[in-house]
This record gives structure tokens, C-alpha cells and sequence, in this order.
């Protein structure tokens, strides 16, 4: 199985569009804390093997983290978990930032 990269663009005109996507954060919870995309979910890279039965495998699955990194490890393992629909936001909740909302708080 395999995922896709997504640009904050794209994502961004998805959400606008209102598309039932499952945003989720695969940072910590001090990063949450600090700043964090609108609609998504906390789901710590370290948790998501038992959070796998709360997702919705028939939603698609956006994750992000701080610089795209852990978001491509997480996507992957959604992936290989049998999700069909799994994107990783490129370059994570910085470029989101930088291109997207200059306004969020840094982490």
C-alpha cells in the first residue's frame, strides 16, 4: 500500500471544500499545544497503533507533524494498516505556516 503527499494548498482547498477528511496531528501534546491545524486530531506517533479502531478506514486521512517527517512514517503505517485513502501533508505544520497561515503560533 502507499500514500500520497499533499501540499498545504491542496489541503487547504480540500477543507475549503468540505471534504470529510480525518486531519490528524501525529506530534506530541506540547506541540499541539503551541499550535495546531483546525478540525484535526492528537494522535501522538506513538499512540496510533491503538488508535488504528477509531479511525474511519472509508474517510480519507490526512496526517501531519512538525516538519513532514513523522507524518511519512505515520501515513505508511495507516497504509499498511489497509487504509486506502492516506495523505501526508508536505513539509508538516511548518510549511502550513509558512504558506498557508503565517498567523499560527511556532513551535
Amino acid at each position: 500500500m502507499a500514500f500520497v503527499e499533499i501540499t498545504p494548498q491542496e489541503l487547504q482547498a480540500r477543507l475549503a471544500g468540505g471534504e470529510a477528511l480525518q486531519l490528524i496531528d501525529v506530534r506530541e501534546r506540547f506541540e499541539w499545544d503551541v499550535a495546531r491545524l483546525p478540525g484535526a486530531r492528537l494522535v501522538p506517533f506513538v499512540t496510533l497503533p491503538e488508535a488504528l479502531q477509531t479511525l474511519d478506514r472509508e474517510r480519507p486521512v490526512v496526517v501531519y507533524c512538525k516538519g513532514g517527517a513523522r507524518g511519512r512514517v505515520a501515513a505508511s503505517y495507516l497504509a499498511d494498516a489497509g487504509f486506502r485513502r492516506v495523505a501526508n501533508l508536505a513539509g508538516g505544520i511548518l510549511r502550513w505556516r509558512a504558506e498557508v497561515d503565517p498567523s499560527l503560533a511556532a513551535d
